[in-house]
Formats: structure tokens, sequence, C-alpha cells
């Protein structure tokens, strides 16, 4: 019962924000959403009154914006009107399908305007227009200006599947805008630790490739990647160290009424000296990150990476009274010294190695 209360209530407050938001929507100026938030408010409630009165007052305006909007791009001649006009019909018809599906709204404008015939008008000139950019930017002739053909020509496709030669534009774009790295990983110890191509894995994306430098490609590559795993040591045996501290406080050992008749605790002092012992085992790898320029043979990156792990344990003894201590200084009492795992300090060490260098390689591959 009292869940079903909750969710009640959590739904009438659902409703007064959507309420509130629609109603701030219009009153900034912000048609579009406000129709959208009156006509979702309609679906759930569809006699909600202000949600009525919302939607009444700002269709008229959302349409209007839009279709003003359109014009004016148009005769400003906005080097995207054609496509802001795709965008502004789709719009139109997206209020005629939300009002649709609300019985609420479809009382309240009982005939929402569409303009599927100009939306199929204007979509092969956003296609022309999106593929008139993408050849502006190819004969730019740089990788980022490629990406950016590749996604007008991808615009294009969008307006107009097939459009004149978009798709083949949209594969020598992809081409131009590719960064190709050749990569070598190197293992200059005798430590076998595994694999790090799944760090190179991990960065290959949308024009970035990266290929083994024993692959041949037909294309050469625009860079050099070199991984060298230069080493892997541990302590030879844990450090050791210990202290002592003093220990002292009042216990209560019982009770005793005092002169005035009123119960008093009878405390003791008590005390006693403990000694923690700590057992701390390092290990330490590393490698060299380089990225050098194919064609200048410049370098790019070079660093040291490295990846180091420990391993510590404390325990400890006491002598005096038990109850000088306090729970955590007794749970340590009752362990007893231990040894650590040699192949846990590798595993964990190598793994903090290949944590680091793969993310200095997506911080410095960020960039392209």
């Amino acid at each position: 019962m009292k869940s079903r209360t909750l969710l009640l209530f959590l739904a009438v407050i659902a409703l007064l924000e959507s309420c509130a938001s629609g109603k701030a929507a219009l009153k900034n100026g912000n048609y579009y959403e406000a129709v959208l938030e009156s006509v979702n408010r309609l679906r759930a409630k569809p006699d909600h009154k202000k949600a009525k009165v919302v939607l009444q007052q700002s269709y008229p305006l959302a349409i209007d914006f839009i279709q003003t909007r359109i014009q004016n791009g148009i005769a400003a001649d906005d080097p995207r009107k054609w496509r802001n006009a795709v965008e502004g019909y789709n719009q139109i018809n997206n209020l005629n399908t939300q009002i649709k599906t609300s019985l609420g709204a479809m009382k309240i404008i009982t005939n929402p305007v569409t303009k599927f015939k100009e939306l199929a008008e204007v979509k092969t000139k956003a296609a022309e227009e999106s593929y008139n950019d993408g050849i502006q930017y190819m004969l730019k002739n740089t990788r980022d200006d490629a990406k950016s053909a590749y996604f007008s020509f991808k615009e294009a496709s969008g307006y107009e599947p097939g459009y004149r030669e978009v798709v083949e534009l949209m594969t020598q774009a992809e081409f131009n805008a590719t960064l190709r790295v050749a990569y070598q990983e190197i293992n200059a110890s005798r430590i076998n630790y595994g694999s790090l191509q799944p760090i190179i894995n991990s960065l290959q994306r949308q024009f970035l490739s990266f290929r083994p430098i024993e692959q041949q490609d037909t294309v050469p590559p625009q860079q050099y990647l070199k991984i060298v795993f230069n080493d892997y040591r541990q302590d030879a045996r844990p450090q050791f160290s210990s202290r002592n501290e003093n220990l002292e406080r009042e216990v209560k050992v019982g009770e005793k009424k005092g002169a005035d008749g009123k119960v008093q605790d009878v405390m003791e002092k008590v005390a006693g000296t403990i000694t923690y012992y700590t057992k701390t085992k390092r290990a330490y790898s590393n490698a060299t990150l380089s990225v050098t320029d194919a064609k200048s043979n410049a370098m790019l990156l070079n660093n040291s990476v490295e990846g180091n792990s420990q391993w510590q344990y404390t325990w400890a003894t006491f002598k005096g009274d038990n109850r000088a201590m306090n729970s955590d200084q007794v749970n340590l009492t009752k362990r007893t010294e231990a040894s650590p795992d040699d192949q846990s300090l590798y595993n964990q060490a190598i793994s903090n190695l290949k944590t680091n260098l793969s993310q200095q390689l997506a911080n410095f591959y960020r960039r392209y």
C-alpha cells in the first residue's frame, strides 16, 4: 500500500514538473519544446487543463517560427539553407505524429500541419548542398578536411541514398583521412610479459589504422610506433620494520555508591606495549614508448613508462593488560607473519604497466 502511494506521489510530481517545463519553454520562446511537453502531458492525462492551454498557444507559434526560419535562410542564401529546411520540415512532421498519437492533443489541434511533400522536394537540394561541401573539403587536401568531407558525403547519402558518386567519394575521403601506423613490440628482457596486442587493438577506430610493421601494405605508413619492454624486477627479499607503542587507558571494573547515594563507575588504569611489524616487497616493470613520423623521421613521442606493485603485511604482538588495546589492535595481534606471493606481485606490476601504456597511447592518439 505504501509502495502504491509513493508511486502515485512520484507520478503527480512528474506531471507538475512537465507542466511547469512546458510553460517555461513557451515563455522562453522554445515553442517546439513547449508543444512536445504539452502533448506528452496530454498523452498521460487527456484532460490536463494547463497542458491544453500551452498546446493551444504554442503550436501555431511553433509552426510559424519554423517556417519563417526556413524562408529566411533561403532568402539570405544561408550555406546550409536546404539542410536547415529538411530539419525544419522534419520538426513539423514530427509534431503531426506526436499530436496524432495523443488523444488529448488531437482534441485541441484537430488538423496538424504536415510538410511531407515539401520535405521530399528539399531533400535532393540538401543532398547537393552536402555533396558540394564535401567536394570543397576534399580540394583542401588535408587529413582533417578529408574527415569533414567524409561526414558531408555521408550526410548527402542520408538525404538521398546513392546520390551521384557519393558512396565512392565517402570511401576515398575515409581513405585520405585515415592515419596509418606501423607498430612493433620488442621484448628487451628475459621476462615473458604476455602480449601488448590488446593495447593496440583498443586504439583501432575509424580514421586510425594500426598494422604490425612486418605486415606488408600497399600504402606506406605515416607513423612508426614502437613499444619496448625493458625490464621486470622485484626486491630480493621483503623489507622489515617494527615499532613499539605504549598503550594506556582507563576501563570500568565495577560500580559503587558515592557519598550522595548515586551509583558511580569504578575505573582502573590498564597499560601495555604493542609492537607492530611490517613486511614490504615491491616489484617494478618498465617499457619505452616511441612514435616517429615516417616522412620526416621526427620523434613525436618518446616516453618511459613504468608499472609498479607493492605487497605489504602488518601484524603485532602485545605485552601487558589486553584491555589496553582497541579492537583493531586486538585483530592485529591475532595475525601471524606471512610471506609475499611473487606471482601476484608480477601480475599486478605488468597489469599496471599495460594500463599506463594504454593511457599514454590513448592520450596521444586522441588528437588524431
